[in-house]
C-alpha cells in the first residue's frame, strides 16, 4: 500500500492524499490551494494521477481547501462516488456552486478589463464552471457519523465527528490487502473543545498509520473568556468612535459561531442590542443548513438559540441577498457589524467592505480565523500599511484586531489532548496541514510528549506503508 501527500504537506491548504493498493486507488480530500499568486497554477497542475483511475473520494469536510477541486476532478473524468457525511453533502451544494460562481465572475471582470485596456491576452479561464460544479454534486453519497461504510471489499471506513465545523469528520480506515489489514486514521481538521455550535471532537484509540493536522500546532489559543472580553471591548470602543466593525468570516462555521456569540452577549446584557448584517448569500444558506442539522449541534446551542428565529430576541439580524442590498451597506457610516466572506479576505463581498472601511480610523477589522500566507487577510494581520483591492491602493487606517480564540482549529494543547486518546503509538505518524515550521515544531512536540516517531512529509512525498 502506498500513500502520496499531494497537498496540505508543509502547508495548510490543498488537502489531498492518494491511497493505492494492488486493487484500489482512492483520495482522501480534494482541496484547493489558497493564498499567493501561484495558487492558480498549483490548482491547475495539482495532480500526478489520472482522475479517471480514481475509484472514489472520502471527504472530511466542506471547506474549500479540502473540497474545492472536486468539480475539476469530475470534469476531468472522475466517475466514482464522493463519500462524506450528510451535513457535508448538503453544504457542498452551497460551497462548490459559490466557488464556481466566484471564478466565473472574476473571469468575466478580467475579460471586461482586458477589453477596456485593449489587451490581446485573454483572462485565465475558471478552474471549473457552475455547470461543472452542479454536475459534481450528482456524485455525492452521504453517510451518518459512526456507521460502517464499505465502498470496496478491501476497505471499511467510519466517519467520526471532528468538532471543526458542521459535518466535519476524522476518518478511520481499515484497508485489507490479502490477509493483512492496516488501520489508517486521518484526523481531518480538528476543532477546539468547548466551542459553541458544534460538538467536541470524537476520541480515536488506535491507528497503525496516523495523519494529524497541525494548523495551530505551534501555539495556544486564548481562552474563550478572554476572547469574548476582547470582542466586547472592540465592539464597544468602535461603537463609541462611531465606526463599523467588519468581520471577515468563513461562510461556513465561523459565521454561525459569531452570530451565536453576539446574540449570547446581548442576551447576557454584556452588549447592547446590536445591528448585525450577514453579507454572504452562501453564509445565509449555510446557516439554514446548520439549523436543519440541529441534532449535530452542542447542547448549549440547542438550549438557548434554537430555533433560528429566537435570535431576533437579542439582535437585529439581517441576511443580505442581492448585490443591491450589499452595496447599500457601504452607505452605513457607524453602528453596523458586517460579517462577510471570504474568511481570508481574498474573494467575495468582504473585499468591498474592506475597501470602504479600511481607510477610516474609527472602524475596526476583526480577524477571527487562520489567514494563509499570501492572502489579503494575512497581510492585514502582519500589519501592512497599504493594500491593493480590485487594483486600487488603500491606506490601512482602521484598527486591525486578531482574536485567535475563535479559531475553528484545535490549538497545540487540544491537538495533544486528542492524541492522548490513542492507547498505543501508531507505527507511523505524519504531521500535515501546517506551514512547514509549524508542522516540524509540532512533530518535535509529539516526539517529546508521546515518545512517538513522527514524520513531516514534503509535498509530493510517496511512502510505502
Amino acid at each position: 500500500m502506498k500513500l502520496t501527500f499531494i497537498g496540505a504537506a508543509q502547508e495548510v491548504t490543498g488537502s489531498c492524499f492518494l491511497v493505492e493498493t494492488g486493487t484500489l486507488r482512492f483520495l482522501v480530500d480534494c482541496g484547493m490551494f489558497q493564498g499567493g499568486s501561484e495558487a492558480r497554477a498549483r490548482n491547475l497542475q495539482a495532480w500526478t494521477f489520472d482522475p479517471r483511475q480514481v475509484d472514489f473520494v472520502l471527504l472530511t469536510h466542506a471547506h474549500i481547501d479540502h473540497s474545492g477541486l472536486l468539480p475539476r476532478l469530475c470534469a476531468l473524468g472522475f466517475r466514482g462516488s464522493i463519500i462524506t457525511t450528510h451535513a457535508t453533502a448538503d453544504l457542498l451544494a452551497v460551497m462548490l456552486l459559490d466557488s464556481a460562481h466566484i471564478q466565473e465572475t472574476d473571469w468575466a471582470r478580467a475579460q471586461r478589463k482586458n477589453h477596456r485596456q485593449r489587451k490581446r491576452a485573454g483572462a485565465p479561464a475558471p478552474l471549473y464552471t457552475v455547470a461543472q460544479a452542479q454536475a459534481c454534486l450528482e456524485q455525492l453519497s452521504g453517510v451518518a457519523y459512526d456507521e460502517d461504510v464499505r465502498p470496496d471489499p478491501g476497505l471499511r471506513c467510519r466517519f467520526r465527528d471532528a468538532g471543526h465545523i458542521l459535518g466535519s469528520a476524522s476518518l478511520e480506515l481499515w484497508v485489507t490487502e490479502g490477509k493483512k489489514t492496516t488501520k489508517l486514521v486521518f484526523s481531518g481538521d480538528l476543532g477546539q473543545p468547548g466551542r459553541p455550535i458544534v460538538r467536541d471532537p470524537t476520541t480515536i484509540t488506535h491507528a497503525d498509520v496516523l495523519l494529524v493536522e497541525s494548523t495551530y500546532g505551534d501555539r495556544l489559543h486564548r481562552s474563550l473568556k478572554d476572547t469574548v472580553d476582547e470582542l466586547v471591548e472592540v465592539i464597544g470602543t468602535t461603537t463609541q468612535r462611531k465606526g463599523n466593525t467588519i468581520i471577515p468570516a468563513f461562510a461556513l462555521g465561523r459565521t454561525q459561531e459569531v452570530i451565536w456569540l453576539l446574540a449570547d452577549l446581548c442576551r447576557q446584557g454584556r452588549l447592547p442590542r446590536l445591528t448585525v448584517f450577514v453579507d454572504s448569500p452562501m453564509a445565509t444558506k449555510a446557516t439554514d443548513i446548520t439549523w436543519r442539522h440541529k441534532a449535530l449541534l452542542d447542547a448549549e446551542t440547542q438550549a438557548y438559540l434554537l430555533p433560528q428565529d429566537t435570535l431576533s430576541q437579542w439582535i437585529d439580524l439581517h441576511f443580505t441577498q442581492t448585490v443591491e442590498e450589499s452595496v447599500a451597506l457601504n452607505a452605513i457610516q457607524s453602528g453596523a457589524i458586517i460579517i462577510s466572506a471570504s474568511g481570508m479576505c481574498d474573494a467575495g463581498r468582504i473585499k468591498h467592505h474592506l475597501s470602504h472601511n479600511l481607510g477610516r480610523p474609527e472602524c475596526a477589522i476583526v480577524i477571527i480565523g487562520f489567514q494563509a500566507a499570501g492572502t489579503l487577510g494575512r497581510k492585514l494581520v502582519d500589519g501592512v500599511k497599504r493594500v491593493r483591492i480590485f487594483g486600487e491602493e488603500h491606506v490601512v487606517r482602521a484598527h486591525i484586531h486578531t482574536i485567535g480564540g475563535l479559531s475553528a482549529h484545535a490549538d497545540q494543547a487540544a491537538l495533544l489532548g486528542w492524541l492522548q486518546g490513542f492507547t498505543h503509538a501508531p507505527r507511523r505518524t505524519f504531521v500535515v496541514h501546517g506551514e512547514a515550521q509549524t508542522a516540524r515544531g509540532f512533530a518535535d512536540r509529539i516526539a517529546q510528549t508521546r515518545g512517538w516517531k513522527v514524520e513531516v512529509p514534503a509535498p509530493g512525498t510517496q511512502v510505502d506503508l
